[in-house]
Formats: C-alpha cells, sequence, structure tokens
C-alpha cells in the first residue's frame, strides 16, 4: 500500500489517512530504494537528518544526524541504498553519510563544502546548495549561488562542475538518457543540456516575476512548478516546447510528485496540497485536496 506524505514547516510530516510525526521542519522527504525507512531534513539554522522507521502509515523514530550545514533543503538516498546526500542551502555545503543494513547513519560524515558566487547581489553571495541527485556514480549538486551542477565521486572528490549561465540560480534538475534538464529560479528558465547542445526557455508563459522551484520529468513531459505565476507548466522533454501550463490551485507551489495519472502539489503559502488527473500528460483539477500547514514536499510511497 502506498502512502502520501506531505513534510514542510508546520508541525511535521503528515501522513494522509495516518497521523502527525511531530519533527521540526521537515522541508524535504525522501524514502530508501528497498528498506521501509523514510529520511527528512531539519531545515533548522544548524540543520539535523533523521531517518524514520516507516511501518503502514506509522513512522518511528531510527536515527538521527546533524546535516553539518545550515539549512539543509533537500536530501537523496543513492539507487543501491548505501549512500545518503543531503543539501544545505544556508553556506552551500552538501553532506554525504553511509548506511548500514537498518538504513541508519554509519561512519565518518564526509563535508563537501563550496565556495563562489554569483551577479545576484541579494541571493548569489556564497554558495548555495539546493539538491542533490546521484546519477551514473556520481552526487550531483546543484548550487544556486555559484550558477553550478557540482559533482562529486562518493568518496568526496570533486570533478569539473556543469556550469549554467551566470544569475540562471539553478534550483531542481533531472536527467533523462543524455540529457540534463535544469530549472532556474532566478532567472525564470528551464534549460535542457545534451551535450554541447543547449535550449533555453521561459519556464512560464505569464508575465511578471517567477521563481521556478520544483522540475520532474515524467515520460516525454517536463512538468516545472512556478512560484509567482502559481501554475505547473508542461514541456516536452525533447525541444522544450510548451505543452499546457494550469493554476497549481493555490499559492507559491513547492513540489509536486506524480504518481501514475495523479500529480499532488504542494503549495506552500496557502496551506494546500492540491490534487490534478494527468489526462495525455495535462493536469486536470480533481477537486480533491488536503489542507496541511505551510506544505513545501510530497512523497509517495
Amino acid at each position: 500500500m502506498k502512502y502520501v506524505r506531505i513534510g514542510g514547516y508546520g508541525p511535521g510530516i503528515v501522513t494522509v489517512g495516518g497521523g502527525l510525526t511531530r519533527v521540526t521542519s521537515p522541508s524535504f522527504l525522501a524514502a530508501h530504494p528497498s528498506l521501509p525507512v523514510l529520511y527528512a531534513v531539519g531545515e533548522l539554522e544548524r540543520g539535523w537528518l533523521t531517518a524514520f522507521q516507516a511501518d503502514g502509515s506509522d513512522l518511528g523514530p531510527l536515527d538521527e544526524r546533524p546535516s553539518e550545514g545550515s539549512h539543509p533543503c533537500h536530501v537523496a538516498v543513492a539507487p543501491e541504498g548505501g549512500l545518503l546526500a543531503a543539501a544545505n542551502y544556508g553556506d552551500g555545503t552538501a553532506t554525504l553519510y553511509r548506511l548500514d543494513e537498518r538504513g541508519a547513519f554509519e561512519g565518518e560524515t564526509i563535508v563537501l563544502r563550496h565556495e563562489g558566487s554569483g551577479p545576484d547581489k541579494d541571493r548569489q553571495e556564497g554558495p548555495h546548495a539546493h539538491q542533490a541527485v546521484f546519477r551514473d556514480g556520481l552526487v550531483h549538486v546543484s548550487d544556486l549561488g555559484t550558477d553550478e551542477i557540482r559533482r562529486y565521486r562518493y568518496d568526496g572528490t570533486a570533478l569539473e562542475p556543469i556550469t549554467l549561465p551566470p544569475g540562471t540560480g539553478p534550483r531542481h534538475y533531472a536527467f533523462s538518457g543524455s540529457r540534463l534538464y535544469v530549472a532556474g529560479e532566478l532567472d525564470g528558465t528551464v534549460t535542457l543540456i545534451d551535450g554541447e547542445r543547449r535550449t533555453t526557455v521561459p519556464a512560464s508563459r505569464h508575465e511578471g516575476a517567477n521563481a521556478p522551484s520544483h522540475l520532474q520529468l515524467d515520460g516525454d513531459l517536463v512538468y516545472v512548478a512556478n512560484r509567482g505565476p502559481n501554475t505547473i507548466a508542461v514541456l516536452r522533454a525533447a525541444d522544450l516546447s510548451p505543452v499546457a501550463e494550469v493554476p497549481s490551485g493555490g499559492d507559491w507551489p513547492r513540489h509536486f510528485a506524480i504518481d501514475g495519472d495523479r500529480l499532488y502539489v504542494a503549495n506552500q503559502n496557502s496551506g494546500e496540497v492540491t490534487i490534478f488527473t494527468l489526462r495525455d500528460g495535462v493536469p486536470e483539477p480533481s477537486g480533491e485536496r488536503y489542507e496541511v500547514e505551510s506544505p513545501a514536499c510530497v512523497l509517495i510511497r
């Protein structure tokens, strides 16, 4: 049975049909690929990473460690399940933890510190790690502050980063084969990188300020949440041509999750997760929603 779990800036993790697991500022969640274990960041000034035993709808404490940086905003687990990565937005630090056979933390932390800045004096005064993704035996970390996708081996060895134009502010991104899709939070774009080919388009067709948040691939479509216009845009993965753009059903869509033909959008400022049905890839309002205080992440597992 799958469960919808919602993290954010409210009193804890909400399990739809279950209860509330109290933990401070669980703004992003991730699931272990093969164990009934869930991980949450605690987006405090000096952050924490918490592992929970996910037995049915209930979450029980398993382990907890510091994130080794400030304001952790993302966590991910390697496909093989033996390594966890966290991104600390506040100081740009990324952290790697080994996981044991239970999914608990073990061994010494690998701390990946970074330096650099960008042209936006308010948002790019220093590094700001925003997402960690495991791909082809490497850890990729988007850095909004330095306009890079940083790359590391599992032992922490740094490789040459993937660079984006100054002021892009890369936030969330996704891989598909040789292609990389990046949401630019600061310049309001989506960029497709495929070898030497680069295509950049506006993430929204609406005028005005836009701070794209989450980006996700599903089949041959790219979905991106637009904060400001408060929409979900759908683009063709091949060339980023527009397919549709629909209202998110609330204010400030920070994250969304796709499960089959259902799309769940966490509208942070209006305190609701709105549910859409995907018809030929286009989101249509289902009329269903969950009221959740300050939701920032949806995990379906």
